[in-house]
């Protein structure tokens, strides 16, 4: 997300008087929410939603997550790479929510890792502590796949007055 495109205002979806949400606002969002939701999609076709915990980082400060090598979300990434991420408030008039369409890719360097398993301490406290084992969190059964959201497409549904932003990013590789 280095390079952040024009905000697109859709007119179809808000009050006459909204106006573009600046992504300074959805990087912020993003960047101190507290619980994320995530969807993928099982192999038979069938989206799996759940909540789950992540942080910002990189060059281009995504999100990333974490899940056990046995959960159903990385099942569902083991064959397919499309994600949607959302936060935001559960309020009808303030807030702002941020849906994250994109490609969830791995994180395996130890570097990286690192610095993602830090930022989780730093975020959520001593009970989010994470060792680096060998291209993810942790060994054994307790190992972690690590990823990060690289963005196709984020929408910010703004609330007073309602309005959505669209971004739209180039494809990853």
């Amino acid at each position: 997300m280095t390079l952040v495109p024009a905000p697109e205002i859709d007119v179809r979806f808000g009050a006459p008087e909204a106006v573009a949400t600046p992504w300074a606002e959805v990087a912020r969002t993003l960047r101190e929410a507290e619980l994320y939701w995530l969807t993928t999609v099982r192999r038979d076709g069938r989206p799996h939603v759940t909540p789950l915990i992540g942080v910002t980082g990189g060059a281009g400060q995504e999100v990333h997550f974490c899940t056990g090598l046995r959960e159903q979300k990385a099942r569902n990434l083991g064959h397919g790479r499309r994600v949607a991420l959302t936060t935001g408030a559960n309020a009808w008039n303030r807030g702002l929510d941020v849906v994250v369409e994109g490609l969830a890719v791995p994180v395996t360097d130890g570097a990286a890792l690192r610095e993602i398993a830090d930022a989780y301490e730093t975020k959520y406290g001593d009970d989010w502590h994470f060792d680096v084992g060998d291209g993810v969190f942790g060994s054994g059964d307790d190992a972690a796949a690590v990823f990060r959201v690289e963005p196709v497409k984020v929408l910010a549904f703004a609330k007073d007055p309602h309005g959505q932003t669209r971004y739209r990013f180039p494809a990853p590789a």
